[in-house]
Order: C-alpha cells, then sequence, then structure tokens
C-alpha cells in the first residue's frame, strides 16, 4: 500500500503534521455510499399517499392534462429534493400556483404554458445566482397572506361547480354569477361524493382513542379518495372519472406561441408565485424541524432522568475529564448524542434559501421540458414529511420515486376515482387557504388593510395585480405610520411638558413648532420624545428652540427611550417634574456611554475587562486620597463636580476604597478623563428604581464582594443606603408620601422567580406603588391547600385579588433558572429539604413537558436553546393554570374581567417575551415589539 486512510482518531499537536500508519490494524471498512434510514423510507410513503391524490387534483383544478400532476410531483421529488437547500421540504405541483396556472392554460395553450414554466425556471436559477433569496422575504406577511387566500378563495369557488357537478368557469365573477344556475341543475351523484370525500376529510383526524392514534398514520387524504372511490364503485354510480391516457400521446413543451408582453408578464408571475411560495414553506419546515428537535431534546432529557446515578455517574466522569484534559483549538469538542429518545434522528441544518431557489429553477425547468406542471414548495407534504419523521432528503427523493412507480403501473387503479372526489379535495385546501391563525396575525399588527387589498385584487383582477395593489397599499400604510405623529403640550406642578408620540419627520415640524411657541418665555420644559426616528428638519427645529428658550432665561431637557436623546444644558436643580421622568438634566449627553437604561447610581457604563491587570491603587501609589474612586461613586457625578457644593466622601467610602486596592472597581484607568471625572466610568442618571449599586461584572461581581467573609458585604449596603438617602430620596420622597398618604393602590400582581438578575421594575419600567410583586424560587404557584402549611404565595394572591383589586396579574419566568434545572437534574428531588419539598410544586411543569399529548410552549423568532429553557417557557404556562384553580383568581376572571399573562425574561438578551397566543397546540411568546396590545391568555 502507497497510502493508508486517515483514522478519524484524534492526535496530539507534535503529529498533525505527519500521517498516522497502523501497520497491524486491518484495513478499514469501505463506507456506504448511500444510506436511506428507516424514519425517511417511511416518511417517504406518508408523503407519497398525500401527494397522489393531491397531485391529480390540482392537475384537475388547473385543467391541465392530468398526467402533469403526476410528472410534476416526480420531478419536485426527484430534482428539487436533491437539488434544493430545504432538505425536508417537499415540492411538486402547489394549490397556490392553480389560479395562475389555469389562466396561462387558457389564454396559450397547454404547450405554450409548458414553455413558460421552463422559462420561469430559468429566471429562478438567475435569481438564485444572484442571491436574492433573502430579499423575497422582505415582502410584508400580509400581502403572502392574502395572495394564498385569494388563491383559496378562487380555488375553492371554481371547485364548487364539480363538486356540484357542474363545470367551472375562467373568473371568481362568472363562478359566483353562474353559481345558481347550477344550484337549479344539481347532479346527485357528484354530491354524494363530494360529501362523503369532505366528511372523511373532516372526521379522519377526530377519530378518538387508542384506535384513532394508530388509523391517523393514514393521511386523511388518502383515506377521503379512497373512501369514496370505493363507494362510488360499489354503488354503481355513473360519474367522470381520472383518465390517463397513454404515455406516448403525453405532450411535451413547444415554442411559446402568443404576444411577447403576455408571455413575459406570465413567466414574471409564475416565477413571483413559485419562489415566494418555496422559501416561505422552507423557513416553516425550518421552524416545524426545530420543534421536532425541542421536543426530542426534552425527551431524551426525560429518559436520561429515568436513570439519576448513571446520569449522575456520567456527567461525574465527563466533568472530571473536562477538567483533567480540556479540548484544544485542534481537537474537536465532543458532541451531545442524538436529540432523539431513539438516537436515531441527526440534527437537520438550517434552509439554504439561495440553493432551494436554484433546486426550484432546475425542477421547473425539467418539469416543463416533460410537460408537467411548474413546482414549488408544498406547506401539506412538507408539514407531513417533518411530523413523519423524515431526517433527510432522502425522504423526499423515494416520495419522487413512488411517484414515478404510481405513473407507470396504477394506472388501472387511479382511473377509478371520481372527479367529483379530486374536486372536493382541492375545494378543501382552498378553503385552508384562507387561515384564520394569519388573519388574527394581521390584525394583532395593524395590517387587516394590506390583507383584504391584497385578497380582492388576486380574487377580482389576478395574482400579478393583487400583490401589485398589496404592496401599494403597504407602502400607504408605512407612510401613514411614518407621518402619524401625535404632540400634545400640558402643564404639571408649573413645567411645560411637551409629549411628542410617534416618528418625528419634516412633515411633523409644522404642530412641533406650533406646539412649541406655545410655551412662555423663560419656563421651565420637559420634551418627552417617544418614538424611534427623527429627521434632519426635526433636529434643528428642536435645537434651534432649545438655544432660543434658554438663552431667554428658560429651561429644557429632552428626554427619551435611548439615553442618547437627552440634550439638556448642566442645570443648577432638577426641574421639578424630572422627578416622574427619571431624569434630572444634570449629567451633560458627553459623560454617558451606555445605553438604553442606565437609571441606577453605582451602573458602569464601561467595565474593565476581566484580562486586564488591576491598575495600582491610588493609596498604593502615594497620590492624594481623592485621586481616585470607585465607579459610580456619588463623588464622581458629574452634576456634583459642576458646582461648589462638590460631595465629601464619607469615612465609610473612603475606608472601603482604601481596603480594596485589588477589586477593579476601586482602581483607577489609563484612559484620559472626560468632562472633569476621574474615571472612564460615567454615572447615569440620579434617579432610578433600583437604588442599591449593581455590579455587572458577571465573573466577579456579588460574590467577590459578598463572599469574601471580610465585612465588605456589610459595607456595600451602607454605601448603597448611603447614597440612596443622600441621591435618590430627595427626588422620590413627594412620591412616596402621597403613597403614604393614599396608600397603595397597584394595576398588577408580578409573581415572578427571586433570581437577583430578574429587576422587576426594570423590565417594566415601573416605579413606586405600581406592582404588587411576588417572588419565590421558581416562580411557582402552588395549587390550592398544597403548600403544606405555608400559604404564603395563596395570601398574597388573595390579598391582591380581593383587598388591592388588581387588574391583571403576570407568571413571569426566565432564562437560566435554577430552580427549572434542578427539577431536570433530580425530579422529585430530596424532600426531606425545604427546598425539595418546594420544588414539588414545579413537578407538573415538568410532567407537562415530558407529556406528548400536552401543547407545547415555545419562542415566536427561535427555538428553545435547551431543555432547560423548553422547562422555564413550559413552566410559565402551567403556573397561569395553577392560577386559574385559586377561588379568588377564578371569581375575578369571572367577574371583574382579570387578565392573565405569561412573560419569558432572557437575561442574557435583556429581552422580554410575552404569550401572545395559542398556535397549533403550542403556546407562543413572543417579542414584545411584536405585541401591540396584551392579551389575557384567559
Amino acid at each position: 500500500m502507497s497510502a493508508c486512510a486517515p483514522t478519524h482518531r484524534t492526535v496530539d499537536d507534535s503529529q498533525q503534521s505527519k500521517p498516522v500508519r497502523q501497520s497491524h490494524s486491518p484495513p478499514p471498512a469501505r463506507r456506504r455510499r448511500f444510506h436511506v434510514a428507516g424514519a425517511d423510507v417511511s416518511a417517504s410513503i406518508a408523503v407519497f399517499l398525500i401527494a397522489l391524490p393531491l397531485s391529480l387534483g390540482i392537475a384537475l383544478a388547473t385543467g391541465a392534462p392530468l398526467q402533469a400532476g403526476l410528472v410534476a410531483a416526480a420531478v419536485g421529488g426527484l430534482v428539487a429534493g436533491r437539488l434544493g437547500g430545504s432538505p425536508l421540504q417537499v415540492s411538486g405541483p402547489a394549490a397556490g400556483l392553480t389560479v395562475v396556472t389555469a389562466d396561462i392554460i387558457q389564454r396559450y395553450g397547454w404547450r405554450t404554458t409548458c414553455a413558460i414554466t421552463v422559462l420561469a425556471g430559468l429566471a429562478q436559477l438567475g435569481l438564485g445566482c444572484l442571491r436574492v433569496a433573502r430579499g423575497a422575504l422582505a415582502v410584508s406577511p400580509a400581502i403572502v397572506h392574502g395572495m394564498l387566500a385569494g388563491i383559496g378563495v378562487t380555488i375553492a369557488v371554481a371547485q364548487l361547480h364539480i363538486v356540484l357537478g357542474g363545470t367551472p368557469q375562467s373568473s371568481v365573477p362568472d363562478n359566483l354569477a353562474a353559481l345558481p344556475a347550477q344550484l337549479a341543475e344539481l347532479q346527485p351523484s357528484s354530491i354524494v361524493v363530494s360529501t362523503l370525500t369532505l366528511a372523511l376529510l373532516l372526521l379522519w383526524p377526530r377519530i378518538p382513542g387508542r384506535a384513532g392514534r394508530l388509523l391517523r398514520k393514514v393521511p386523511a387524504a388518502l383515506i377521503a379518495v379512497a373512501g369514496a372511490t370505493a363507494a362510488a364503485s360499489l354503488a354503481g354510480l355513473r360519474l367522470p372519472k381520472v383518465d390517463l391516457p397513454t404515455w406516448s400521446s403525453h405532450a411535451l413543451a413547444g415554442m411559446p406561441e402568443g404576444p411577447v408582453l403576455g408571455i413575459v408578464t406570465a413567466v414574471i408571475t409564475t416565477t413571483l408565485v413559485c419562489s415566494v411560495q418555496s422559501l416561505l414553506g422552507a423557513v416553516a419546515v425550518d421552524k416545524l424541524a426545530a420543534t421536532r428537535e425541542a421536543a426530542h431534546r426534552t425527551a431524551d432529557q426525560q429518559t436520561r432522568q429515568a436513570r439519576p446515578t448513571e446520569a449522575a455517574s456520567h456527567q461525574t466522569s465527563s466533568a472530571r475529564k473536562a477538567t483533567a484534559d480540556p479540548p484544544t483549538p485542534d481537537q474537536p469538542a465532543v458532541r451531545e448524542p442524538s436529540a432523539d429518545p431513539r438516537g436515531t434522528t441527526p440534527r437537520v441544518g438550517r434552509s439554504n434559501l439561495d440553493r432551494e431557489l436554484l433546486g426550484q429553477g432546475a425542477a421547473n425547468i425539467v418539469a416543463g421540458s416533460l410537460g408537467g406542471l411548474p413546482v414549488a414548495g408544498v406547506a401539506v407534504r412538507s408539514t407531513a414529511n417533518v411530523h413523519a419523521g423524515a431526517v433527510s432528503r432522502n425522504s423526499t427523493m423515494l416520495h419522487g420515486v413512488l411517484v414515478v412507480v404510481a405513473a407507470l403501473l396504477m394506472v388501472p387503479i387511479l382511473e377509478l376515482i371520481p372527479l367529483a372526489s379530486l374536486a372536493a379535495l382541492v375545494m378543501s385546501v382552498g378553503i385552508q387557504m384562507v387561515s384564520l391563525h394569519h388573519i388574527r396575525t394581521v390584525t394583532r399588527h395593524r395590517e387587516v388593510l394590506v390583507y383584504i387589498v391584497t385578497i380582492l385584487g388576486v380574487v377580482l383582477l389576478g395574482v400579478l395585480e393583487g400583490v401589485a395593489l398589496g404592496i401599494a397599499a403597504a407602502v400607504g400604510v408605512a407612510l401613514h405610520r411614518l407621518t402619524r405623529t401625535r404632540i400634545t403640550h400640558e402643564v404639571r406642578e408649573g413645567v411645560h411638558h411637551v409629549q411628542v408620540r410617534g416618528q418625528l419627520t419634516f412633515l411633523a415640524v409644522p404642530r412641533l413648532s406650533r406646539t412649541l411657541h406655545h410655551v412662555p418665555h423663560g419656563a421651565d420644559a420637559v420634551v418627552e420624545l417617544d418614538g424611534s426616528f427623527m429627521d434632519h428638519a426635526a433636529y434643528e427645529t428642536l435645537q434651534d428652540w432649545q438655544n432660543t428658550h434658554t438663552a431667554q432665561g428658560g429651561s429644557v431637557e429632552l428626554t427619551g427611550r435611548r439615553a442618547g436623546t437627552q440634550t439638556a444644558e448642566p442645570l443648577a436643580s432638577p426641574a421639578p417634574g424630572a422627578e416622574r421622568s427619571g431624569v434630572t438634566g444634570q449629567t451633560p449627553v458627553a459623560d454617558c456611554r451606555c445605553r438604553p437604561w442606565t437609571p441606577w447610581r453605582n451602573h458602569q457604563c464601561e467595565v474593565v475587562p476581566p484580562s486586564a491587570p488591576p491598575a495600582p491603587s491610588a493609596s498604593s501609589e502615594g497620590a492624594p486620597t481623592g485621586a481616585s474612586t470607585p465607579p459610580g461613586d456619588p463623588s464622581e457625578d458629574s452634576s456634583e463636580t459642576a458646582g461648589a457644593g462638590r460631595h465629601q466622601e464619607s469615612d465609610i467610602e473612603r475606608k472601603e476604597r482604601q481596603e480594596a486596592p485589588g477589586r477593579p472597581d476601586a482602581t483607577t484607568t489609563a484612559k484620559t478623563p472626560t468632562h472633569g471625572t476621574s474615571s472612564t466610568y460615567g454615572t447615569c442618571g440620579t434617579y432610578g428604581t433600583q437604588a442599591s449599586p449593581v455590579d455587572l461584572n458577571p465573573g466577579g461581581g456579588p460574590a467577590a464582594h459578598n463572599g469574601s467573609g471580610d465585612g465588605s458585604g456589610g459595607r456595600h449596603l451602607l454605601r448603597g443606603i448611603t447614597a440612596f438617602q443622600r441621591n435618590t430620596a430627595p427626588h422620590v420622597r413627594g412620591e412616596l408620601a402621597r403613597l403614604a398618604r393614599e396608600g397603595q393602590r397597584p394595576v398588577q400582581l408580578f409573581l415572578t422567580c427571586a433570581d437577583s438578575r430578574v429587576v422587576t421594575s426594570m423590565i417594566t419600567s415601573s416605579g413606586p406603588g405600581d406592582l404588587f410583586v411576588v417572588r419565590n424560587v421558581g416562580n411557582l404557584v402552588p395549587l390550592p391547600g398544597e403548600e403544606s402549611g405555608d400559604d404564603s404565595v395563596a395570601a398574597a394572591i388573595e390579598y391582591a385579588v380581593d383587598v388591592l383589586k388588581v387588574r391583571s396579574i403576570t407568571v413571569c419566568g426566565h432564562s437560566g433558572c435554577g430552580a427549572m434545572q434542578a427539577l431536570l437534574n433530580s425530579g422529585a428531588g430530596n424532600t426531606r429539604t425545604p427546598l425539595g419539598r418546594w420544588l414539588r410544586h414545579g413537578l407538573p411543569s415538568l410532567e407537562r413537558m415530558a407529556d406528548d399529548r400536552g401543547t407545547w410552549a415555545r419562542l415566536a423568532v427561535r427555538r428553545p436553546a435547551d431543555a432547560v429553557e423548553q422547562l422555564c417557557l413550559t413552566n410559565v404556562v402551567q403556573q397561569l393554570e395553577h392560577l386559574r384553580t385559586h377561588p379568588s383568581v377564578a371569581r375575578a376572571l369571572r367577574e371583574n374581567g382579570l387578565e392573565l399573562h405569561g412573560m419569558y425574561f432572557h437575561v442574557g438578551e435583556a429581552q422580554a417575551y410575552l404569550l401572545s397566543e395559542v398556535e397549533d397546540g403550542e403556546h407562543v411568546f413572543d417579542h414584545v415589539e411584536g405585541v401591540d396590545e396584551l392579551r389575557s391568555p384567559a
């Protein structure tokens, strides 16, 4: 042998450059070049059973030869399945192309339609080479959903005529006009077969019990068509049936004939619909696959929990190995085992959209050349493929092979199918394309107008015209939102407040100028900007007015969502109304380097990297005592260094600083101080709901301060209290005095975890008197009577609902919850400890996540990162159900309109997610930015 096959064994760095020879080892076994997993085989059969009747039905609906549907299904499976970028997406003749193809066939004939399909495929190849697939997803979802819904309406109305025993017309208005005459000439046999088909489609997935679970593995479409065919044959009904001519007479593509402009329009329309439907389908398949993987990981986690001793031993040995021999950059990390509990399902990668566009283009070229319908990704078949357990593109290709076999060998059986049954099947698909979930989504995002305009355009004018009208409507809605700016002016406690809500552009400048003109000369003014965009004209208007008003003896304070919007001049004292806004106007913008929310006193705008060596303290270098102060220390506040009343540090602060020379927050840096400060750390405001100092250094923050045993934790507390009394208390004293007189009247009960990283006032932008907060380990709500002698949670709920009359209750979970991790690791745990007994109230959440029949909880933007996050999400949903069982809550839900909300806060992302809806049996947590208004899941 001249060379040995390289092994896959990890070698040391010194051996990397030398070939590895094992002279005494047997020759390596040859790898199998083609291997089909059993899951792919079963999935391909399930998809084939769905694709066969649907392909014939779509060909019937378009008016094309019925063989064309089979050709498209086979080519979609073999060509698009092999070359496409979405391994689990199944392509073929799609219902979304029915209207477009039917119109082209009626205008230009079948052979020209095949040529148009080829040209559309070439156009898709060009778009794929230009790598514009991601750009196609920039189309508003309301336009896409409206287009599909309009196509669905067109299909359903047209197929209704065949169901009734007639012939459809060319357009929806013509079909609706001919419907009364068709109802007067009903064909009883067609109605019977169609009704039977629809009944089987509706009832088959709803068969209860264990038998139903077994029977539902057979697709409802196959059962419906097969049942209707058998009934028609046994009853001897004379109906139009499938007619498949011999393949020798099958018409192939010819040279396009017709007006050039019409041909170009047809090519553009076909390309647009095929590409958008395929790309959106690929994205949807990725979400389905991610959800399936999350379910498998959770099941695998539960399986490992069933063997706690073995799992603990495995984790201990893995930890020892990782500690003793950590992986080097040249050594590949050890991959986790498959997430499938059976250990056979590998992880499916995300779709390559540009490659998917190339694959779809190649499939359309082949399909058009062979006389097939246009090809696109099909949602029904792709969903069935994922749910059937497919693990690779082999399932899609095998389904194409089965379609070829059926087209060649099952012609006598296919010719028994009544056309009325296929029409009923396609009509049901058209009705399902008008999705109630999509309607709720566009309603929530206030895009109903775009949706309706697109539907009406597609139904009345055509697909391309409807999409163009939808784009125009979307642009109009966007411009309306951009120009819709509310500007209000009110006086509170002698301070003039000008509030600007919305985008501030040149179109709003006249109204802004009129409002600012109403502010008297020399008055204190606060301009609150509640928007995300300000153009140059609006900026200059505000800047000029601010300079003029300040020159006339007035004070101006600009506040907004971002710290960078504050442009106030340093003031000798805070404006009387600034306490509630959270900004005093005493800190120039240039001093703050952090955003968007940093109002606590000891926030560090710039954190020293953990790897940076600590700078020597001032005391060790012989510098003056005041030369170095901890970051965020009140003595460093620019508002106090600006005047003669500079704060003198207390004995406690001085002693703490001098005794902690090695701490990063007690050192100076080599950077040049700015704006009179002696540290690169800036302070970001003097008022905040979080008065105590916060250390943001995850490496050695709280542990370094509190776990040293030298009493620094007590000094840290004293320092925080001192800072509060000196800086924050004067600003909140009036508000707290009012609350003391009037009593608390919170609007919401907020139940969350005791984790120190979850700061309720920060993530809800609330202040004193706003929230009634209940915190415990794991944000658990024990069922009534299950607290084992400690009714603290139930008492807090009863007090909040019956006494304080809160209007809503929020259960908030968070990422990285230690209680959920403990539940996953130990289940019931050790009930001999208080913590173990408390965690028993989280077992229903664990059981809910492990139950295949239960509803899942997920994020709208991505799949859960791991089993811990999946359990954190599921726990929020479960605790909401526990909450509804408490008598006071149940009574308030019935009588007082109490609202219940679920929330998930991702600590690392600083992102809040709200439980917005239930989609396909899953509880979905969506971005707060994506939820226009709160809806109670109750």
